[in-house]
């Protein structure tokens, strides 16, 4: 080993003619040309490779374990369209030197590593660092340094915490135990099962060498659900994993048994991995404590996925990132990732902050409640309604609040209607990160006394209503590829068979089976679906509900008599709001609301045909 580490070296130190000299080879600097280049970081030589202008921004990317800068190729090669890109090996992985001790492997050292390379590619201009995995860990080293004043313009962080802050973090919830800690503590230590292992002496390395650089290929194929590439060859891999575990053995316990306080004033933009294996997404919270200029964003991918699957998505949020560091105004999805925009209640910080909702129905009842209930936790809106008058109170209410509100006059059951909607929230607001779909209307008539119009109004609204909105926002959602969440109200009667409720109950019924199937869909683009089913809910559906086979004097008698019922009944929308925020919060698949709605869930589950016996029975 240490024969073919030296031979190594020694071919890296004849490439150079001085301490940070280019390599020999043609001065090109368009996009996709990679310039290689030798840069010395004390006694080590580091190889960097370079693409783009380099008068442009300089973006410098930082791989992790067991990688090499060859896992940025997607994201390099979109980013040196129109910034001058570095990336190099960081010291043990590829073509650089490797360091002959385990205490060579330090994060001050990585850190010296990492300085080093910014000042011999980009000596006049601070660097937008970008980093994943183990380059994050040793790069939050670099960005915590009083250096990085001058010499950082901004950091973007994958999958990759601070150790120190790490260490604080467990320190709180050891000392603080509550449900919720616990609960993140487990979650933690079976993600980091690994750790565990690479501190066994001897059997880390040799495992590397014996066989799992051969098997890596099907653990990134079957877990990580990404195409393995050849750019790192088994050989390699093993002698460099094999290095590598000294990364873990170097700084792990000793920084989170013994963590020192590392604050940084560089912006910070974290891209959590909702899918991730190895990084829980808990690890990062209170980060706010030592980056106050934070971005917060997330994106639906396995570890590895998002640079060789979704380099694309990478870019396109580092290049947002760095424009606006540069000066330019944020765009729309930057701008609701910053933390801290809004106070929730009692002075809380708001959970949805920088998020925006979607609400149909949004001028009454349920769908006022919920626009109050989301802009009360610093979400910004997207209502619409038929009702002009209820939807501009609603509006009026939720920016009273804090949110911004944007009302649009819309008829769910015309399709084209809905998409025009979804274009103009996209092009105005960006796309949502949570829609509600939940205009709705009620009408009660037994099956053969329910016209054939009385039933395409009741399914045009409450079913098409729905599946137009599903479709609108869903496509949008998929395309920007950063999940997002669907809530579909349905109702108790979807599963509570009453022969009084043919259309009614039947919409619902389908809009419980949309939400099934859409779920199953959109589970791999992290899309959450929400069914939300309510009983008796105080609210004005009963006011303008319709029944079939009578007059207008009998309308308008139950329809006060209805009203008057769910008034004494006194279940008010705020109630169901709360359970809406909640499955967003939570992703809770199926949501029963009130009591009852809750007891028929339990015995349509139980005993279904204790329901269908039920509904026989005559309703006055």
């Amino acid at each position: 080993m240490a024969t073919e580490r030296n031979k190594r070296n020694k071919r890296s130190d004849v490439r150079e003619s001085g301490a940070n000299e280019r390599q020999d080879g043609p001065a090109d600097t368009g996009a996709g040309a990679v310039r290689g280049r030798r840069v010395r970081s004390g006694a080590l030589s580091l190889a960097v490779y370079e693409q783009g202008d380099p008068t442009r921004p300089t973006v410098l990317l930082v791989h992790g374990y067991p990688d090499t800068h060859a896992v940025w190729d997607d994201v390099a090669a979109d980013l040196a369209v129109d910034h001058h890109v570095v990336r190099y090996d960081v010291r043990g992985a590829g073509a650089s030197n490797s360091p002959r001790t385990t205490e060579e492997y330090r994060l001050e050292l990585l850190a010296r590593d990492l300085f080093a390379v910014a000042d011999a590619t980009s000596p006049d201009r601070p660097v937008h660092v970008v980093a994943h995995d183990w380059g994050s860990i040793q790069a939050w080293e670099a960005v915590t340094d009083p250096r990085s004043a001058e010499r950082v313009a901004s950091y973007t962080t994958l999958s990759g915490p601070c150790l120190d802050h790490m260490g604080f973090w467990l320190r709180r919830r050891v000392r603080r135990p509550t449900p919720r800690h616990l609960k993140q503590l487990a979650a933690q230590s079976v993600h980091s099962w690994y750790i565990y292992l690479f501190h066994l002496p001897v059997l880390a390395p040799a495992a590397w060498r014996l066989g799992l650089a051969r098997a890596w290929p099907r653990v990134l194929r079957d877990l990580e659900r990404v195409t393995p590439r050849a750019d790192h060859p088994q050989r390699t891999l093993a002698g460099d994993a094999a290095r590598g575990v000294r990364l873990y053995r170097a700084n792990m316990l000793p920084r989170l048994l013994h963590p020192t306080p590392r604050p940084t004033a560089v912006p910070v933009q974290v891209i959590t991995l909702t899918d991730d294996h190895y990084v829980s997404p808990a690890l990062s919270e209170g980060l706010e404590e030592w980056a106050p200029h934070l971005w917060r964003r997330e994106l639906p991918a396995t570890h590895w996925s998002a640079l060789l699957e979704k380099g694309t998505t990478v870019a396109r949020m580092i290049r947002e990132f760095t424009a606006h560091q540069e000066g330019a105004p944020a765009a729309d999805a930057l701008a609701k990732a910053r933390t801290g925009r809004a106070q929730g209640p009692a002075g809380e910080a708001a959970e949805f902050a920088g998020k925006l909702v979607v609400i149909t129905g949004a001028g009454s009842g349920i769908g006022r409640a919920t626009a109050l209930a989301f802009a009360e936790r610093g979400a910004d809106l997207a209502l619409c309604d038929l009702d002009r008058d209820g939807l501009d109170r609603t509006a009026e209410l939720a920016r009273l609040l804090g949110a911004k509100a944007e009302t649009h006059r819309v008829d769910v059951s015309d399709a084209a209607a809905v998409q025009a909607f979804a274009t103009a929230v996209a092009d105005t607001q960006g796309v949502p990160d949570v829609v509600v779909n939940n205009a709705g209307i009620g009408h009660s008539g037994t099956f053969l006394e329910t016209t054939e119009e009385e039933w395409r109004r009741v399914l045009d609204v409450n079913l098409w209503g729905v599946i137009h909105g599903c479709r609108a926002f869903g496509a949008l959602m998929k395309e920007r590829g950063a999940g997002g969440h669907i809530v579909n109200l349905s109702s108790a009667a979807a599963y509570l068979p009453s022969k009084m409720l043919a259309a009614y109950a039947t919409s619902k019924a389908a809009v419980f089976m949309l939400s099934d199937c859409l779920r199953a869909e959109l589970a791999r683009d992290r899309i959450g679906v929400s069914t939300i089913c309510p009983g008796i809910v105080n609210t004005n559906i009963t006011r303008t509900t319709t029944f079939s086979g009578v007059d207008a004097a009998e309308q308008e008698r139950r329809q006060k008599k209805f009203s008057g019922l769910y008034a004494r009944r006194g279940f008010p929308p705020e109630k169901v709001a709360a359970e809406i925020l909640d499955a967003v919060r939570t992703g809770r698949a199926v949501v029963p609301v009130t009591v009852e709605a809750k007891a028929a869930r339990l015995v349509s589950r139980l005993a279904p045909g204790a329901l269908r016996l039920a509904a026989r029975l005559k309703v006055g």
